[in-house]
């Protein structure tokens, strides 16, 4: 069998990754396009669902919890250096009975099948949280996660890369197009080449939609920009810093070796495939950073990425087959969450090419349902990146 991957995104890599390593003769196209979500997302790993999230999510999180682990052993064990470590995370802000109830959600959530990665949940009392993240203010108090981990989008990316191209992946940099015929798919021109595959999984993040547009297919994804900024703390060890999420802010802070602190990133749902890093956008990331951390104010700008996370119209992910292109499996859609779950959604697209089980029920993310209008994004849904 035959399979092109198309996009070098974290879940296409996944994708070309398993199939690899099952033996599949597999090639992996990719633009190498500016603004990729994963060359520029900052790397919060927390995959357990919540009791608000779409039921839809549930289930396919708790795999994901799962598989993400092993994933990164597998890939250390190989020589891979994945960016991935457990590093635990911090829920912080103010208001003592909102941290109760959030203690007591998780240490409930924490009793059930797929849960045990949460490992210890402690509460924190005012602060807490300064003593784990030095850089935050004194006034805050929150949970504390233990299984919480962080990870580095471009190395976790390599070594998928990486690791696929030592069990053969073949890779072709350029624009790719979809090539069909009979209401099929029968490969990808890439490079000025027609490449022949039996089965097509389109990872392209927010640049998927463009390519089954010529077949009248409307994926319901679109680029949600995000700038983000690196602060660097010099002679300042971050390594053993953890996550910190401020929900009531919608923002957070996760800390990168050996001196980096990565500020949350800004939501731009009008701002297309513009690879700008704007005043106002870093305005937002650096006033949002230094309110709740101070000691930021003295840090060092080191870097501002920008990047397209391939958001979906109705908030849900694009996973499954396409019904009116036969041999054409989609993987995208993940919004600010590509870094969560992208490696599981690779993973679920290679078993979906093989006609294997994914593992889930996948119905309510066929990437060919209908969805909101283009033009309609839905509201942010939280600071996951």
């Amino acid at each position: 069998m035959r399979v092109i991957v198309i996009g070098g995104g974290i879940a296409g890599t996944s994708a070309a990754y398993h199939l690899a390593k099952r033996g599949v003769s597999t090639t992996l196209v990719d633009a190498s396009r500016v603004g990729q979500a994963t060359a520029a997302g900052a790397g919060l790993v927390f995959p357990w669902p919540m009791p608000w999230d779409p039921p839809p999510m549930r289930d396919f999180a708790l795999q994901a919890a799962a598989h993400y682990p092993a994933l990164m052993r597998e890939l250390a064990e190989d020589g891979q250096a994945t960016g991935y470590r457990v590093v635990g995370g911090i829920s912080a802000g103010t208001g003592p009975e909102r941290f109760d109830r959030e203690l007591a959600l998780l240490r409930e959530l924490r009793a059930r099948p797929g849960y045990e990665g949460l490992g210890e949940v402690r509460r924190l009392p005012r602060g807490g949280p300064a003593e784990l993240f030095p850089a935050l203010a004194d006034e805050y108090e929150g949970v504390f996660v233990e299984g919480a981990a962080r990870v580095d989008g471009r190395r976790a990316r390599d070594a998928l890369f990486n690791a696929a191209e030592e069990r053969g992946l073949r890779y072709v940099k350029g624009d790719a197009e979809l090539v069909a015929a009979g209401g099929r798919v029968t490969g990808v021109l890439a490079g000025g080449e027609e490449l022949a595959a039996d089965a097509v999984v389109v990872a392209a993040g927010a640049w998927s939609a463009a390519l089954l547009r010529p077949f009248r297919v409307d994926l319901p994804v679109y680029p949600m920009r995000g700038q983000i900024v690196h602060a660097a703390l010099p002679g300042v060890r971050t390594r053993d810093w953890p996550v910190v999420r401020f929900s009531q802010e919608g923002r957070y802070l996760l800390a990168l070796p050996p001196d980096r602190v990565v500020l949350s990133g800004t939501w731009e749902p009008w701002a297309g495939f513009d690879h700008r890093a704007t005043v106002g956008g870093v305005l937002e990331v650096l006033s949002g950073a230094v309110a709740l951390a101070p000691a930021l104010v003295e840090a060092t700008v080191a870097e501002t990425r920008v990047g397209f996370r391939p958001a979906s119209r109705d908030d849900l992910q694009l996973l499954g087959p396409v019904r009116a292109l036969s041999g054409a499996v989609v993987a995208t859609g993940l919004g600010a969450s590509g870094l969560t779950y992208g490696p599981y959604q690779g993973a679920v697209a290679a078993r979906l090419v093989l006609g294997e089980d994914p593992g889930s029920d996948l119905s309510a993310f066929r990437p060919d349902r209908v969805a909101p209008a283009a033009g309609t994004p839905p509201e942010r849904t939280g600071p996951v990146e």
